[in-house]
């Protein structure tokens, strides 16, 4: 890429002579999804998520190494490969700005050759389980981001691809249409048996969708397997909440003291130490309540991403 420096005489210069810097933006990333599997994509901003979904729907091209779509080479471009992928991406617009979603439907039947008794099937079910209504009646340009989102995700599936690459599939969604978004994609996957790769940063997506995560930063592997596993890969402590009949217990000696809500505290504890804390606690103390779990899957994967050695598990 071009290596742009600040001030006038620079940019006078960068007209004749512009000095260049290689970046990798995928560098070692090696895996292997199953028929079926619904697998999540995860990196900060700047990762390789977006490059490697492009490398694999055969947008880019990769220098080195190689990619293989079922059975197929992406980069080739095959008409039978394209028929049974799509790649829908949040911050892009696939659609026809100045026409109604309808209208690019129709162009996605002909571009498919999909039959026409068999695209009105489809585009009906899609338009009733994604709430379109009249909305696909309405230029693409006068929805909201939300609204094209889910017209976004309609128009990509009417073919009925086998494999899914999902780039942010829930941005602008409010709460509510983000929670039927991931139940419209669980049903599509179950009842078709698709390939799913997820990248979202919304993490309840990955949390309802995904068993298995992969986790990339800088173009390189941090992680791949199952999301129950995050925990035990890059944790080394657990939290324990506990609620006691005496509300002014002290309980500093038994681990950090993370929060007090009432006669609520939780406490991080060593994971090594969380059974003999949590033992003493049932011992010691008259307890309502007590749970031990995990932090937050966002406190996971930060705490995933802080690290600066590659690691790769396998699934």
């Amino acid at each position: 890429m071009p290596v742009r420096e600040a001030g006038l005489a620079a940019a006078v210069r960068g007209v004749f002579s512009r000095r260049t810097r290689d970046i990798e933006a995928v560098a070692g990333v090696s895996f292997e999804i199953a028929h079926g599997e619904v697998v999540g994509f995860l990196g900060p901003n700047g990762a390789g998520k977006t490059t490697t979904l492009k490398m694999l729907s055969g947008l880019l091209h990769p220098t080195s190494g190689s990619v293989r779509v079922l059975g197929y080479v992406p980069r080739e471009r095959q008409r039978e490969y394209l028929r049974q992928i799509t790649l829908l991406m949040g911050n892009r617009n696939q659609l026809q700005w100045d026409l109604p979603g309808a209208d690019s439907f129709e162009l996605n039947r002909a571009l498919y050759q999909i039959p026409v008794a068999e695209f009105r099937r489809r585009r009906d079910e899609l338009v009733d389980m994604l709430a379109l209504g009249d909305l696909v009646d309405k230029p693409v340009r006068n929805l909201s981001l939300g609204e094209r989102m889910r017209m976004e995700t309609a128009a990509s599936l009417l073919h009925r691809p086998s494999v899914l690459f999902l780039d942010e599939p829930t941005i602008g969604l409010d709460v509510t249409m983000q929670k039927q978004m991931r139940e419209f994609l669980r049903e599509y996957c179950a009842a078709h048996g698709a390939t799913v790769l997820l990248t979202s940063h919304n993490m309840a997506d990955i949390e309802t969708l995904c068993a298995r995560v992969i986790l990339v930063n800088a173009g390189r592997m941090l992680f791949d397997g199952m999301l129950s596993g995050l925990g035990e890969r890059f944790l080394g402590y657990r939290e324990i909440e506990v609620a006691l009949s005496d509300a002014d217990v002290e309980l500093s000696g038994y681990g950090e003291l993370v929060r007090r809500d009432g006669d609520r505290v939780r406490l991080r504890v060593p994971k090594s130490r969380t059974a003999e804390v949590t033992a003493r606690l049932l011992t010691e103390h008259q307890v309502i309540d007590l749970t031990v779990e995990n932090p937050p899957i966002e406190d996971l994967i930060e705490l995933a991403f802080s690290r600066t050695s590659t690691v790769t598990e396998p699934a």
